[in-house]
């Protein structure tokens, strides 16, 4: 292997560093996105869609094996067109509703691109597998220029998420030669978690009707909640509200 000089070695460190942080930053644009979209739901529903995100960066090794499998690539242009999830962010829901809220919020946002939305809830894949993908484009201000860069966004339930992790600890394990029998009990327990879902939204559902009702039953003086501070609401206001259209 030919040493290049370190000068040479500098630059190609510094832009491998710049090409990098425009995906960290486009992945904290679209976590600040979410954590307002979290906020403003539990402010005026009282109730967040969201139980948690994890966000990461592919590492330069895991870039390099993925360009690999795809035949390879000339420069970082070429990298950023062939790999679209360099940058990914996970969001875990408790839902299948809350799935598509949230992915309807998203795609309302008129500076998100989207690139491309792959749903794997209607149309599992053969081993199970379901979550909602979207590959997303988000401007990103750089000291000398605006760049967009793709950010892919997986949605997933709670019971999704586990079997997810449980399916890819099953096949790293393995190294990817997993016996059949495995194969179809993991295809059983996909099935499974989404009969678990389906149950969980049912009972979901039935709970919120019970509480509709008792709190039209209930006489309740109107505040208003922001950072677990309340704040009273002046008649006057809710009369001035009220006239509006």
């Amino acid at each position: 292997m030919t040493q290049l000089p370190i000068e040479q070695m500098k630059m190609i460190q510094k832009e491998l560093m710049r090409f990098m942080m425009k995906y960290k930053f486009a992945l904290q644009e679209v976590e600040t996105k979410i954590k307002i979209l979290q906020e403003e739901f539990q402010l005026l529903h009282d109730y967040n869609p969201i139980e948690h995100t994890k966000s990461r960066l592919k590492s330069p090794e895991s870039i390099m094996k993925k360009l690999m499998r795809k035949g390879g690539a000339r420069s970082l242009a070429d990298i950023k067109n062939s790999i679209k999830d360099i940058a990914g962010i996970r969001i875990t829901c408790s839902f299948i509703s809350d799935i598509y809220r949230i992915s309807d919020m998203l795609q309302g946002q008129n500076d998100l691109n989207i690139l491309a939305v792959k749903d794997y809830i209607k149309n599992p894949k053969p081993n199970g597998y379901k979550s909602l993908h979207i590959l997303a484009e988000v401007p990103v201000f750089m000291s000398d220029h605006e760049e967009s860069m793709c950010v892919e966004i997986q949605i997933r339930t709670i019971a999704m998420d586990f079997w997810a992790s449980l399916e890819h600890k099953i096949f790293y394990k393995y190294n990817e030669t997993v016996p059949d029998r495995l194969i179809a009990d993991l295809k059983k327990a996909a099935d499974t978690a989404f009969e678990l879902d389906t149950t969980m939204e049912q009972l979901h559902n039935e709970m919120e009707e019970i509480k509709m009702a008792h709190q039209a039953d209930a006489k309740e003086e109107f505040q208003l909640l922001i950072d677990n501070e309340k704040f009273r609401i002046p008649e006057n206001l809710l009369k001035l509200v009220s006239k509006i259209e």
